[in-house]
């Protein structure tokens, strides 16, 4: 009898959509026009159609993840048609009052945090990253860039911006596999110092630094941010793609740390994904409890006027301020493209579930992109010296002249 009302309403659901989706139930049962669908979904359970009957974009991601049901179609019409489908819910909505461990982030839960999300399989990683395995946005001048050319470009960027001179300590806080250390070492004769709580990426940056020679200065340490000494004596400091582990209660802490590693005069770029909206805290459409639960345990995003409110609190006054946001769907994109055509090695390497919870996580990540529901923004800012100055040039040509 439940049964029959879930299908019932599932039947409603579709015809009052007019969506070019078709359903396929466990029976055989055709829902929907085949011919004409561009996405078909085959329901392998009844269970899966509680989350058709009543459905939100995390919902149905949780029944594609869990294997209740199968989806083929292009991943770009499959996460469009989910928000239609889920009545365009995936705008941020007010955030779920939740009472988690981990809402103080102490350090052994973001050291578990870390390495479920990073410590799945290097060899997996290998195969949609780019050949230096920046995992965040690349940065694309020109149409036909590469991912390879992208992410280079975005590495020098961040290099530029932080006018990285040879001689200067420069630490990179949640370093990944080390690019950007290596970057900065190897074409800027900086100091490089990389810190992650990532076993698998440690391990992998320092055979990666060993085979280019980088020794002499360039160093990858498994350490907490907030075990770095604090001796003030980094000119220049990154974090890219970090901050949204750190939990909104621990921006102050996070920031202050940066501001007692910093000497005078020095600048940091913080990199990091925010929410496009101001009053609310999490992706709605159930996309926040699905992320939280399958991809960043604990991961929280915040506007980026906060952001800038929680650096400026702490003695770092903001410089520059540069959106991303069409940078990383393109990556996104990329990354979705590369992992589908290495689908048998990906499977092979993590297995179906992983497979299935970093296909559709990433490509979901590109639709909110995309439909600016998040944004991700590079903040250039500096600790000001004594008498108030930076030593940065008036305008952006610094970044841009070759």
């Amino acid at each position: 009898m439940l049964t029959s009302r879930l299908l019932a309403k599932v039947e409603r659901r579709l015809k009052g959509a007019g969506l070019p989706l078709a359903v396929r139930l466990w029976d055989g049962t055709m829902l929907g026009e085949a011919q004409a669908a561009q996405v078909k979904v085959t329901v392998k359970t009844p269970r899966a159609l509680v989350a058709l009957a009543n459905p939100s974009m995390g919902r149905l991601a949780e029944t594609y993840v869990e294997q209740q049901i199968d989806v083929e179609g292009a991943a770009r019409d499959v996460v469009r048609i989910s928000e239609a489908l889920s009545n365009g819910q995936s705008e941020v909505r007010r955030s779920r009052r939740r009472l988690q461990p981990w809402v103080w982030h102490p350090r052994f839960f973001d050291r578990k945090a870390i390495r479920y999300h990073y410590d799945v399989s290097d060899d997996f990683f290998g195969l949609w990253l780019d050949r230096r395995r920046v995992y965040s946005c690349a940065y694309f001048r020109r149409a036909d860039d590469t991912l390879e050319i992208a992410q280079e470009q975005k590495l020098d960027h961040i290099c530029r911006k932080l006018k990285l001179a040879p001689g200067e300590r420069f630490l990179d806080i949640g370093c990944g596999w080390g690019a950007l250390v290596m970057w900065a070492a190897e074409r800027y004769g900086v100091r490089s110092l990389g810190v992650t709580l990532s076993q698998n990426q440690h391990d992998y940056a320092r055979a990666r630094i060993r085979e280019l020679g980088l020794q002499d200065r360039c160093e990858v340490r498994l350490l907490d941010y907030r075990d770095v000494p604090d001796d003030g004596s980094f000119d220049k400091i990154a974090s890219i793609g970090m901050f949204e582990h750190v939990g909104r209660g621990k921006l102050p802490v996070y920031f202050g740390k940066i501001h007692r590693l910093l000497r005078p005069g020095g600048l940091v770029m913080n990199h990091g994904i925010t929410l496009n909206s101001l009053q609310q805290k999490e992706l709605g459409s159930g996309i926040g409890e699905f992320v939280d639960r399958y991809v960043f345990p604990g991961g929280e995003l915040t506007h980026l006027s906060q952001v800038i409110a929680a650096m400026s609190a702490q003695g770092l006054e903001c410089w520059d301020v540069e959106s991303l946001r069409s940078h990383y769907a393109r990556t996104l994109w990329q990354w979705v493209e590369r992992l589908e055509a290495d689908r048998a090695a990906a499977l092979a390497a993590v297995g179906e579930k992983l497979y299935r919870i970093w296909h559709i996580y990433m490509a979901g990540s590109a639709h909110a992109f995309e439909r600016g529901w998040i944004s991700v923004y590079q903040v250039l800012a500096g600790k000001p010296l004594a008498n108030g100055t930076l030593a940065l040039p008036a305008t952006r040509d610094y970044i841009y002249a070759r």
